[in-house]
């Protein structure tokens, strides 16, 4: 199976390094010197880790045949993209691959299915399931301990204790409690 490790930024220097945002939780394993990774697009690919650092909290790269600042650039936006054993798992019993999250009903703890997770997006402050509901409409639930309860693989299920209008629809929340307290809905005062 294939994962996404990484994405190629910018040069660095002039002699060929390039930085790199990981997205992976084993950069040591899936990036480190000899490593070969498939890309896409293909044709940019496959490369070769020659050397790899970390400068300024950035962890820098070298390819083999990559040699000046032109090549490192001509790289810029590149995925690379790992093999891996589906059978592997994580080092952490917490941690999961996310081929593992793919199609996961996701539940409240009292058994209400809210949906099915079609994707998930890696943004810098936390990772984001997007869960399909049944309507087809999509929730976005943010994969935290505070909302993520459990993750069951074996029975192929994700709890979640989401906090009051995170699954609920938000203007029906807001009318609700305008109503209680007396004002018009949308009023902000």
């Amino acid at each position: 199976m294939q994962l996404v490790v990484a994405r190629i930024g910018r040069a660095h220097g002039i002699k060929g390094e390039v930085t790199v945002e990981v997205r992976t939780d084993e950069p040591e394993q899936r990036l480190g010197p000899g490593a070969v990774l498939q890309t896409e697009p293909a044709s940019a690919g496959p490369l070769t880790v020659e050397t790899g650092r970390v400068h300024s909290g950035r962890l820098l790269l070298r390819f083999v045949g990559v040699k000046d600042r032109t090549g490192a650039e001509a790289l810029r936006n590149v995925l690379l993209i790992a093999d891996v054993d589906p059978a592997e798992l994580p080092a952490e019993p917490d941690e999961y691959y996310d081929h593992q999250l793919m199609d996961l009903e996701v539940a409240l703890e009292d058994g209400t299915v809210i949906g099915r997770i079609t994707e998930i997006s890696h943004l810098p402050s936390q990772d984001l399931f997007i869960v399909e509901r049944p309507d087809g409409t999509e929730v976005m639930i943010p994969f935290v301990e505070e909302i993520v309860a459990g993750i069951d693989l074996a029975e192929q299920r994700c709890v979640i204790t989401p906090p009051p209008g995170l699954i609920d629809d938000l203007a029906e929340i807001a009318s609700e409690r305008d109503a209680e307290a007396g004002k018009p809905a949308g009023d902000g005062a």
